[in-house]
């Protein structure tokens, strides 16, 4: 297998043995992370360098679905301002899906696509693996390099070898309770620290609901909350992404129907949202 020597970025592209490779580009996603400040911290100290031989850590972050994981990778991406990439993993990956794909182009030529992995390892960004246990071990196996000391991909499709960029960083997430294949052990060693993603206080919830939704009524927020609290206790517990929908549609509801009331409109979008049907708002409210 030839080794690339130089990897030169030129206008969002690479050249590599003599071909093109084009790279993906950035995602934008301006969320802040508004949560629990351990878990942050946890995952700054994870990809910080001490030394010159020192190297980052690839941390597993790891919740509910809904619960945060990716706005809080992402969000650390525009803290250490660096171009922030997302592979979404399923069971169909593939290991070159991972690194450089030939695709037919319309007037029949091969073109060569970086995968949003690579792409982050050449511009030096950092890349969520997003869902990373809906992926197969084959795929998993073409990543071993790059998650230990020697941060390297190879492609068999173009010939090379693709070193990281000093200033690469990764994070794989997994759904806790949506597990379809389990991690090898040989990568779930190299995916460390584990950090948890906890659940968020009522307080903490509030902040994250305003953070996503500013023009929120004051009203309807209360009777959001309100509805939650019951869920919770019923064992019936809303994930942090469907809080922020029903709040969302919520007001939705109430602008669109000016005779329904703000606790009509708060069951009307939790039916719709989680197909919930025998929670009622606490009588009173």
């Amino acid at each position: 297998m030839k080794m690339s020597k130089k990897l030169q970025p030129e206008n969002e592209k690479l050249i590599i043995n003599g071909r093109e490779i084009e790279l993906m580009p950035e995602v934008a996603i301006d969320n802040a992370w508004v949560g629990n400040g351990r878990v942050e911290k946890q995952l700054a100290a994870a990809w910080l360098t001490v030394h010159s031989a020192d190297r980052p850590m690839s941390p597993l972050i790891v919740g509910r679905p809904g619960s945060g994981k990716t706005t809080l990778v992402a969000a650390m991406a525009r803290v250490i301002d660096r171009p922030l990439y997302i592979f979404q993993c399923t069971m169909d990956t593939r290991p070159e899906d991972l690194v450089i794909t030939p695709v037919l182009t319309e007037s029949r030529t091969v073109k060569y696509q970086a995968s949003s992995l690579v792409s982050a390892m050449v511009k030096g960004g950092v890349c969520i693996l997003d869902e990373g246990n809906r992926m197969r071990d084959k795929a998993w196996a073409s990543l071993a390099p790059l998650l230990d000391a020697r941060r390297y991909v190879e492609s068999v499709v173009v010939g090379c070898r693709i070193e990281a960029h000093p200033e690469f960083r990764l994070a794989a997430t997994m759904n806790e309770d949506a597990s379809v294949f389990n991690l090898p052990e040989y990568i779930r060693s190299r995916l460390r620290p584990r950090l948890e993603v906890p659940e968020p206080d009522e307080a903490t919830l509030r902040q994250i609901i305003r953070s996503n939704l500013s023009f929120i009524d004051e009203k309807v927020l209360e009777a959001v909350m309100a509805f939650l609290k019951v869920a919770d206790t019923r064992e019936q517990a809303f994930s942090l992404r469907q809080a922020v929908q029903l709040a969302g549609l919520t007001s939705k509801i109430c602008a669109s129907d000016k005779n329904i009331k703000i606790t009509g409109a708060v069951e009307e979008g939790a039916r719709l949202i989680a197909d919930v049907t025998d929670i009622r708002m606490p009588e009173g409210y």
